[in-house]
């Protein structure tokens, strides 16, 4: 299989000599794609010398559409994937019959590819997938129960206008968060983002259940006791919880005025038939499925032996119980087999660097 380059839209006269791998992606790679199904196309390229040597040419990725195409330069390739972006990761994972382009540079590089794995899979694998729940969760109750109107000030007892300064309000705001941040993360800049997130959630978690407070997805209560860790006054943090409460509401509205105007329509039919986007609901599924075989197995299986019971998952077998029950069961599962995952809780980046000055060295003899 090849690439017609006459479908590749953009400018850069130089990516098809330089493009050492190019694959299908999506659900062409996963086995999963029906008749309506868009055809992906990703790759890498080493750019030519000047952007090395030089100053004034920057390149990073590719993109053009129909077919969606992305290339991405090798250095930030392999720094997604050191961070095991799974829509990278996987890449290097594709089935043979899914390439387009393959070098002998890209040869090395999937022949080097257990160098990517981590336990890193778990946040980001699993953290991609608990994203697309929340979606779900929330055009769920958007679907289900519609606001009706904006919020109004009156309904949050409040004033017509703050009797706050915006600054000062700013300020209070800004105070507080860096209080709740400071009891999470002080003296721990050096975390990757995905696990910081992790922890982040699992301290705001644990924090409610050891001070037996009620507990609700807008974290009220830690909120409140960071501002009076700080020293706000009980008025005021009383005042300043009405006010974040309402600027919520005045967001949960714009999110969902603008869902409503900017919907897929084939999502929406998928939504109005099943009562949620059992599309999310396949991508969450075939994730926390693929991070479970990286950490017992250490390989990415991207071309999807459950490929079939995907796709009934996509036409609506399971129930939306169902899937909420599954996806709360499986994290958890996926956090205890991190802990006795054979793989190392860091990539080598000193070996991933060294394979990158390999490959770009080596292009650059090939196209001086």
């Amino acid at each position: 299989m090849s690439f017609d380059w006459s479908q590749y839209r953009g400018n850069l006269t130089w990516l098809p000599a330089h493009t050492i791998f190019l694959t299908q992606a999506g659900s062409h790679a996963y086995g999963t794609n029906i008749a309506s199904s868009d055809m992906d196309i990703r790759g890498i390229a080493i750019a030519p010398r000047n952007y090395y040597l030089g100053f004034l040419e920057v390149f990073e990725q590719a993109e053009s559409k129909e077919p969606d195409f992305v290339v991405f330069e090798l250095k930030k390739f392999m720094k997604l994937a050191t961070e095991a972006n799974p829509n990278v990761l996987e890449l290097l994972w594709t089935a043979p019959e899914n390439h387009l382009v393959v070098t002998t540079a890209a040869e090395t590089l999937i022949a080097n590819r257990e160098l990517f794995l981590s336990q890193k899979a778990k946040h980001t694998f699993s953290g991609y997938a608990m994203s697309q729940l929340k979606r779900i969760n929330i055009h769920y109750k958007w679907l289900k129960h519609p606001p009706k109107a904006p919020p109004l000030r009156q309904e949050f007892g409040l004033p017509e206008r703050t009797v706050i300064p915006a600054d000062q309000l700013e300020a209070a705001k800004a105070a507080v968060r860096k209080q709740v941040d400071r009891w999470a993360w002080h003296e721990m800049e050096h975390v990757e983002p995905a696990l910081r997130q992790s922890l982040q959630d699992e301290f705001t978690r644990r924090l409610a259940e050891i001070t037996k407070w009620s507990w609700d997805q807008t974290g009220d209560k830690v909120w409140e006791a960071a501002a009076r860790e700080i020293g706000i006054d009980t008025n005021f943090i009383e005042l300043l919880d009405k006010e974040r409460r309402y600027t919520s509401k005045q967001q949960e509205w714009r999110s969902f005025t603008e869902w409503q105007k900017t919907r897929n329509p084939a999502r929406a039919e998928i939504e109005a038939k099943f009562g949620y986007d059992t599309k999310h609901a396949m991508h969450l599924i075939r994730l926390m499925r693929m991070c479970r075989e990286i950490l017992t197995e250490g390989q990415v299986i991207v071309r999807r032996p459950d490929a079939e019971e995907l796709l009934e998952i996509r036409n609506g077998s399971w129930t939306y119980e169902q899937l909420i029950e599954w996806a709360a069961v499986r994290d958890e599962e996926l956090t205890q087999l991190a802990k006795v995952s054979k793989l190392p809780k860091q990539p080598n980046r000193n070996r991933i660097t060294q394979l990158c000055i390999e490959l770009v060295e080596a292009s650059l003899t090939t196209y001086p």
